[in-house]
């Protein structure tokens, strides 16, 4: 049957600076407000019925908090048959290598994913999601499975009322019993919409195909996209390693952003995140899942990039002394500037900051211009399990160096159209670290559980504060 779940959560934040810390607010969907204040969250939903062939289930999740603001955080209604399922409305995306309850997260920076981590609020749409499928004469040994959908911006942006489109594709080849390798393309195209330059970027077939193609724009299309590709169009390929043993599994994983056909083309090598995971499959022990990862996007498929146009705005061919690619600038673009963000946060990598967060005039209510730190190192790690083998907790610890981008570096020499190396580059140092938990049957009473945070930045790029969350759930089944 479907069953039925319903919770309510009410929290409250407090910080000893303006804003509150980065990780108090980083993979929470775009929730939390901004500073000190309080956040409130009801939700209801079903989940599927696993004896029936065909299968349905519906969520909803309002939230408010004290920015003020109040949002429609999900609606969404999900229909599946076998291999094959459709997600319709406002929808969480899938996070992974998460924490011992799911109501803790993941222990990811990206939440296992560069290009989609749970750091925006949703997008309304539809997604038609495969799971693996054995292709056939392979002897189940070679899977596909990925997603495909579209959706539609809602915040205030530099084009207003840009359209979205996803794209996922795997394969994973499962060598033996114990182990498996994912490799996957996650891709997204922001298109349409009502440009302040152009006005009206036309709403066509052949442009929705050229955007989910990877294509130029056609004569009609402006002439940067007429020379690249149509839109603001970027995303992540993925590597993974997994082996699985006997009630534990080792996870190895490479998550490589890209902009433009360079980084598709792995010009962009070695930038990437890479996860190194190891978890129980028993969630009730006090260790139960560690992670480390190492964060690089400092190249972008190089530091030099020649104008692609000569004074009279036409194209130049290619010759061999000039270079096209290089500086990809990573969840940005000129013609979409509000890049791959959404209400201000960033869909992608958190620690890809938006523009104005280091100035301190960030404001998600308002219209943000891409981000301004996609050249980073960073080393991160997360562990995970219960005490006492009953109250689930979650450690973060996030130290990053930041270059801010090819265009604006945050200090120092800027390496833009310089060899590769030649620079000695100056970063800004940043530590994020949290600990956050749950003491389920508080007062004895089954279903309230006690929420608590305790989180602190240290560094050049955010503020310097220390904060905490406390909260209730009560959860209904």
């Amino acid at each position: 049957m479907n069953d039925f779940v319903a919770s309510l959560m009410l929290l409250g934040a407090l910080s000893g600076g303006n804003s509150l810390p980065f990780w108090s607010t980083t993979g929470q969907y775009g929730l939390m407000p901004g500073s000190s204040g309080a956040l409130a969250v009801v939700q209801a939903g079903t989940s599927y019925d696993e004896s029936k062939t065909f299968q349905w289930k519906w969520g909803v999740s309002l939230a408010a908090n004290t920015d003020p603001a109040v949002m429609v955080d999900q609606c969404y209604a999900s229909l599946r048959w076998k291999a094959l399922s459709l997600d319709l409305g406002m929808k969480h995306p899938d996070l992974y290598f998460m924490a011992s309850d799911s109501r803790l997260g993941s222990l990811s920076v990206t939440g296992g994913r560069v290009a989609e981590s749970g750091n925006a609020r949703s997008m309304p749409g539809y997604r038609i999601n495969l799971d693996p499928v054995a292709v056939p004469f392979t002897g189940r040994h070679l899977f596909i499975y990925g997603s495909f959908g579209d959706f539609k911006t809602l915040d205030k942006r530099y084009v207003q009322g840009a359209l979205v489109h996803r794209t996922r594709a795997f394969l994973m080849l499962s060598i033996a019993e114990r182990f498996e390798f994912h490799l996957g393309l996650d891709h997204y195209g922001i298109w349409g919409g009502n440009s302040p330059v152009y006005g009206p970027m036309p709403i066509t077939f052949d442009n929705y195909f050229r955007v989910i193609t990877g294509r130029n724009a056609s004569a009609a299309g402006s002439h940067s996209d007429r020379m690249n590709v149509i839109g603001d169009q970027g995303g992540a390929e993925l590597f993974k390693w997994k082996w699985k043993g006997d009630g534990w599994s080792v996870t190895l994983q490479h998550d490589i952003p890209y902009n433009d056909r360079s980084g598709i083309e792995l010009g962009n090598f070695p930038d990437g995140v890479n996860t190194l995971h190891f978890g129980f499959e028993d969630k009730d022990r006090w260790v139960s899942d560690l992670l480390y990862e190492y964060h690089y996007t400092m190249y972008q498929s190089g530091s030099i990039h020649d104008n692609e146009f000569d004074e009279n705005g036409n194209f130049r061919q290619w010759t061999p002394d000039l270079n096209f690619r290089g500086m990809d600038n990573y969840f940005n673009n000129g013609e979409y500037r509000s890049g791959w963000t959404y209400y201000g946060r960033t869909i992608g990598h958190p620690l890809f900051f938006p523009k104005g967060t280091r100035s301190g005039t960030w404001d998600p209510s308002g219209i943000v211009q891409g981000v301004e730190n996609n050249r980073l190192q960073a080393h991160h790690i997360g562990v995970s399990g219960k005490l006492f083998r009953k109250a689930p907790y979650k450690l973060m610890l996030t130290y990053s160096l930041n270059y801010g981008t090819y265009s604006a570096s945050y200090a120092g020499e800027s390496p833009r159209q310089k060899p590769w190396g030649s620079v000695k580059e100056t970063p800004l140092r940043q530590v994020s670290a949290a600990f956050t938990g749950e003491v389920p049957e508080i007062f004895g009473v089954r279903g309230l559980t006690l929420l608590y945070g305790i989180f602190a930045d240290k560094g050049s790029v955010l503020p310097d504060c220390a904060g905490a969350t406390l909260g209730l759930i009560y959860t209904l089944h």
